[in-house]
């Protein structure tokens, strides 16, 4: 037994774990869905089987007198942490959440596996550009912003013009309604409607309140 390649194998492990946990940090910094345990746990599964792919058949090839493959435990990991990737994702209000978070976890798959191949290079560069990626991006570049869908559910007096009211006072906002539908109608001369609106993301929930509330006839919303 080939004790600096036990070390060696080791240290690849461990590394990855650390890359891991540093991809995991910034992503629990900005209290995501898949924190530190989860990228640890998947850059040092991903050096593992990598590991394993790379080393674990070489005794097999010498037995069998046959060529093997190590890429194919390689391509598994990536088809594979697509569906553990697939689980941080999610819709709320007719907004999808979650995709960062799983394509930062497919790169620390990545991460995880270019250490385990031994090229240190690649997986500790690729560790300081998400980070340093993520970080940079997540600042409010406002003249980058691009339109939001956002849900709103509005509670008016049941009035002909109401409907068309509220479209001005939006539209006189920069708001744009994608579609609206009536909920419920209530015997008070009430009115339950659900609107989906187009808003520039510098535009807060609580502008939309705000900008619907100063209409008389409504009485409640809800964002």
């Amino acid at each position: 037994m080939d004790y600096k390649i036990i070390l060696e194998h080791l240290s690849r492990l461990l590394i990855a774990s650390f890359c891991g946990i540093l991809v995991g940090w910034e992503r629990k910094s900005r209290m995501k869905e898949a924190g530190i345990r989860t990228h640890f746990i998947v850059a040092l599964g991903a050096a593992l089987m990598m590991i394993i792919s790379k080393y674990g058949f070489q005794d097999s090839e010498a037995f069998l007198k046959v060529p093997i493959d190590p890429t194919r435990i390689a391509a598994q990991i990536v088809s594979g942490v697509g569906f553990l990737g697939a689980g941080a994702i999610f819709m709320q209000k007719n907004t999808i959440r979650g995709l960062t978070t799983a394509a930062g976890i497919w790169v620390t798959a990545g991460i995880g596996m270019a250490i385990g191949a031994g090229i240190y290079s690649v997986g500790f560069a690729s560790t300081i550009i998400i980070i340093i990626g993520q970080t940079v991006l997540h600042a409010d570049y406002k003249w980058l912003s691009s339109p939001k869908a956002v849900q709103v559910n509005i509670t008016a007096v049941n009035q002909e013009k109401v409907v068309r009211d509220i479209n001005e006072r939006l539209k006189g906002n920069g708001i744009t309604i994608l579609k609206i539908k009536i909920i419920k109608r209530h015997e008070d001369e009430l009115i339950d409607l659900k609107m989906i609106l187009k808003v520039k993301s510098s535009i807060t929930p609580i502008d939309i309140v705000d900008i619907l509330e100063s209409d008389k006839n409504v009485k409640s919303v809800e964002v």
